[in-house]
């Protein structure tokens, strides 16, 4: 990979079989919660360890973890080095997936380029991660209805494929945690990006929408899982994410009152991060191609 003050991490797996994972991580954890739980990629490899166990016979994974925020010492790899990759998960960031910083347009081009000339790279991204894909392939994102943010445990409800995908009942719903004020306005389709053949827009889903945000995920056949929730948060996690949205003032106590209560009151619930990973495991081990 490209040359960082931060050097690539692996996390190895003591299973034979196992999905080798590429974390691109875009941004950094509160200094707290990088002391108790390491970095991004290391909350992921954790949750996705845990999804594995549960698999039937257990599926390894194996993370390796590049942190890409140029500003901060990181580095966005080039094409040419991605030539043992085939899985992809991009974190969530407070940096907004539709802005311009640099090291933000070079990972878009980055996922458009291994999109056309890497087919078998199968992408995944979660909140900041899933606005990002769904921009590369031409998207709009911009901000919630009224700039509303939508925080902490939140119902999401299925369509059909994501009850395919969690193994959930028709009409059935998750739980999740959120942390946005963005949002995919539309799914990406043959009319947003010449990536996406026209042909292939029958194989483009949303998996679950909630109250404030109308695509909770986007998932396309052997290439794209995405999901607005994030999976690996906890209590700890959602309280410190709100604090530091506060700090940086993109959370206004005066005006997003009713949200930030209901956040801090829900924090702690039960959500279902191991489920959603389990399916994103199985997507990329290539368990469920036929949905």
């Amino acid at each position: 990979m490209s040359p960082s003050n931060r050097p690539l991490r692996t996390k190895p797996t003591v299973h034979d079989d196992f999905v080798r994972m590429l974390v691109l991580e875009t941004d950094e954890q509160h200094p707290d919660d990088h002391k108790e739980r390491g970095s991004f990629g290391d909350v992921f490899d954790s949750l996705f360890k845990r999804a594995g166990d549960e698999h039937d016979p257990p599926l390894g994974i194996e993370t390796v973890n590049h942190f890409v925020v140029e500003d901060k010492g990181g580095s966005v790899p080039k094409v040419e080095e991605m030539e043992d990759v085939h899985a992809i998960l991009i974190t969530g960031s407070m940096y907004d997936a539709h802005g311009n910083e640099p090291w933000i347009l070079k990972l878009v081009e980055l996922i458009q380029t291994l999109w056309q000339s890497r087919p078998s790279i199968r992408f995944s991204g979660v909140c900041f991660g899933h606005q990002l894909l769904c921009r590369a392939l031409g998207a709009q994102i911009s901000p919630t209805p009224d700039s509303k943010w939508e925080l902490a445990h939140t119902p999401i409800h299925l369509t059909p494929t994501g009850a395919a995908l969690f193994n959930h009942p028709p009409g059935g719903k998750i739980h999740l945690h959120q942390m946005h004020q963005d949002h995919v306005v539309f799914p990406p389709s043959s009319a947003t990006t010449p990536l996406l053949p026209e042909h292939h827009d029958r194989d483009i889903h949303v998996w679950g929408s909630s109250a404030t945000t109308e695509v909770q995920g986007v998932y396309i056949r052997r290439r794209l899982f995405t999901t607005q929730g994030h999976l690996g948060f906890d209590e700890d996690m959602v309280h410190r994410q709100i604090e530091m949205r506060i700090a940086s003032g993109s959370i206004q106590v005066e005006t997003d009152g009713e949200e930030l209560a209901n956040a801090r009151d829900t924090a702690e619930w039960k959500h279902d991060g191991v489920v959603v990973a389990g399916a994103i495991l199985r997507f990329f081990h290539g368990d469920d191609d036929e949905i």
